[in-house]
Parts: structure tokens; C-alpha cells; sequence
């Protein structure tokens, strides 16, 4: 069921069905074998650059879209309805891109921005590491200048990588040096340097579409021109990707709480027991309204921060809402929906258990949402 959308032109509207059915005949088709096989969908992300998609929320003058967050966003839950792996995986690309777009120089931009945005080179991002998820400022990857003065050489571990073995280049957080917050750089590592290794992919409960592994930076060196902003700036360019990452990753819980709910719907309305269908029985016309009403909410405060972010207004608490309260939904809804299939939402013959699968990690990743109630609780702490 296509969501009716409030957008701010008709051309977002027009970019809105663009998308759906880009993400009908290239998504939908291929989401559940490839979960099944566990298989990366590289071309996929190649099909969505030369359509103009991933660039989106870029400027126009960069090679992007020039798309406010209001509709990018939307964009996102439309993918993420589809196949929640290639909505993660966009979101994740655009935040890759992000510390190069927002801190690089002109001719840093100029050499590979128009690829990034294009869908030929995929990113990943390098920030959490084994001893380091939360808490960034322990982080213990090293960058040392090298000796001619030219370049860094990078040793460590970072962890829990999406798109880890498979993407083109690697932004990368590392310590330049021990100051806690200042001591961080960020660095734009392409995938062949020598010495850049990915582990065997972690062996998920769901998104297993989406490879996440460990990657291994053994005397790693990068040019310096490599490096995106000033010697450590590289926890505030994090931050600040956070926070747009938090609402792409809200936007897509959301449309994956959205093909729960539709897919429960339609079902309901097919199932029949004691001469009516099981969407007129009380019980389960109210589980599924309130498995909409979660759905409106979660949609709500992510555009709520992303016009907040669109006007230049500071959003960060906002950011951690939407995120909070849109996977919490996911996973509230993705749980009910299995209820309300019963025993067949148990089987792997309906979407809807591995939705329910997939719903989970998104209560984990771009900062649990423990985190985020910290965050928020800051936010009220400074009134």
C-alpha cells in the first residue's frame, strides 16, 4: 500500500513514485534470496547511483541532488520498505560521503566526490571498534605521520563495519593523536592500500544481505591528502554524521515497520475464522491500529528533525528521538505482525519473521538506543 506523502513541491512528488518504482522492479524482486543466500547485491547499489538515488541529499554543484533531508529521508523508507538491507546500506553510503562533501577541499571533492555519489566507488564507515562502540573517544586505531612527512600509516582494528570487504574506500576515524576528543582524524582509506584486510563477515541473526565484518589496518599508509578536515577534527565530523545517520537509519526502520503493517493488513483481510475475516474481529483490528498509529509516529518524528536540519536549526536531540522512538516501533510492529500471521508468521513462507529479524539490530546500531536516551537526557540536562 503506497503511503500518502505530504512533500514540499510536486517535484519531490514525482521523485517520490521515480523511486518506487525503481525499487519495485530492482528491490522487491531480489530481497528474499538474496537475505536467504546471504549474498551482497553490489550491482544493486550501481543501479541506484546511475538513477541519480544515492547522491540525493547532496548539492547540486557536488554532483548531488540538491534534496532537502525532509525528502531525502522519505527516499530512504521507500527503499527501506522494499529490502531493509539496501536501505541501510544507502543510508550508511551517504554517511561515508558525508566528512568528504561537508570538510573536504575543492580538488579533494573534485577527484572523488562525482564517483561516490555516482554509485561507482561504495563506501563504508570505520568508526566503532572492539573496545571502542559507544564510547568513540577510546577508540585506539593509530595514525603516525609517516617519515617524509607526506602521508599517515594506520594500525588497529575497527569493528562491526557495514559493507566491510566490499566497499571501494573506507572513512575512516583513527587517533592522531592521545587527546581524548581532539586526538581523532579522519581519513578516506581506498580498499586496495596495502595492508587493509576484512575478516570472515559476521554470522547474523538478520540483514543478512548486508555484509558486516571487522576490518584490519596493518601498517596501513594513506597520502595526506587523504585526509578529510584538520589533524583532529575527526570526532566532530563524526558526531555530526551521526546525527544525519540516525534519522537515515530512522527512515528506514520506519519503512520497514510500513511493509509489516501492510503485509499484516493484507492478510487480514484474507483470513477468515468464524465466518469473517480476522481483521473485523475486535482483537486484531485493534493490534493492527495501534501497529499504524506507531508507524504515523515514527514517520513523524523523523520529518520533524529533518525540517529542523533542512532549516538549518540545530537537531541533534531530535535526531536521537526519531531514532529511539521509529526502531523501537519497528520492532514493536514487526513483533505484532508475526502475531498476527500466528503460525505462518513463524515460517519463512511470509516476509514478515525476517522482518521481524531484521528489525532488531536497527534498536543497536548508529548508537543503541540506551545511547540515545543519554543523549536526549543531555539535552534536557543543558535546557
Amino acid at each position: 500500500m503506497a503511503v500518502t506523502r505530504l512533500l514540499p513541491t510536486s517535484e519531490a512528488g514525482e521523485l517520490i513514485d521515480l523511486v518506487r518504482d525503481i525499487a519495485d522492479r530492482e528491490l522487491l524482486p531480489l530481497a528474499a534470496s538474496y537475505e536467504r543466500e546471504e549474498r551482497f547485491p553490489r550491482e544493486v547499489f550501481r543501479t541506484l547511483g546511475k538513477a541519480g538515488i544515492l547522491g540525493l541529499p547532496y548539492p547540486e554543484e557536488q554532483g548531488g541532488g540538491g534534496q532537502p533531508y525532509e525528502v531525502w529521508l522519505q527516499v530512504l523508507e521507500e527503499i527501506g520498505a522494499r529490502w531493509a538491507s539496501v536501505g541501510v546500506g544507502v543510508s550508511v553510503h551517504a554517511l561515508t560521503c558525508f566528512p568528504l562533501a561537508g570538510y573536504g577541499t575543492p580538488e579533494q571533492q573534485q577527484r572523488w566526490l562525482p564517483d561516490m555519489l555516482g554509485g561507482e566507488l561504495l563506501g563504508a564507515y570505520c568508526l566503532s571498534e572492539p573496545d571502542a562502540g559507544s564510547d568513540p573517544g577510546a577508540m585506539r586505531t593509530r595514525a603516525v605521520a609517516d617519515g617524509d612527512g607526506d602521508g599517515y600509516v594506520l594500525d588497529g582494528v575497527k569493528a562491526w563495519v557495514t559493507h566491510g570487504g566490499h566497499a571501494d574506500f573506507y572513512t575512516s576515524m583513527v587517533r592522531t593523536s592521545d587527546a581524548r576528543s581532539g586526538g581523532i582524524s579522519c581519513f578516506l582509506v581506498p580498499a586496495d592500500a596495502t595492508g587493509l584486510t576484512a575478516d570472515k563477515p559476521e554470522d547474523k541473526m538478520g540483514l543478512t544481505g548486508s555484509t558486516t565484518a571487522t576490518m584490519r589496518f596493518d601498517g596501513v599508509r594513506v597520502d595526506a591528502d587523504r585526509r578529510m578536515g584538520a589533524e583532529g577534527q575527526g570526532l566532530p565530523i563524526a558526531l555530526a554524521a551521526l546525527d544525519a545517520g540516525r534519522l537515515g537509519i530512522a527512515a528506514v526502520a520506519t519503512g520497514l515497520a510500513q511493509a509489516a503493517l501492510d503485509q499484516s493488513v493484507a492478510y487480514a483481510k484474507t483470513r477468515h475464522t468464524f465466518g469473517k475475516a480476522i481483521i473485523d474481529h475486535q482483537g486484531l483490528g485493534f493490534l493492527l491500529a495501534d501497529m499504524q498509529a506507531a508507524v504515523q509516529t515514527a514517520r513523524t518524528t523523523y520529518l520533524d528533525a529533518a525540517r529542523r536540519k533542512d532549516l538549518a536549526m540545530p537537531y541533534a536531540k531530535e535526531a536521537s528521538i526519531a531514532k529511539l522512538v521509529a526502531t523501537d516501533a519497528a520492532m514493536k510492529v514487526t513483533t505484532d505482525a508475526v502475531q498476527v500471521f500466528g503460525g505462518y508468521g513463524y515460517t519463512r513462507d511470509f516476509p514478515v519473521e525476517r522482518y521481524m529479524r531484521e528489525a532488531k539490530v536497527m534498536q543497536i546500531f548508529e548508537g543503541t538506543n540506551q545511547i540515545q536516551r543519554m543523549v536526549i537526557a543531555r539535552h534536557l540536562a543543558k535546557g
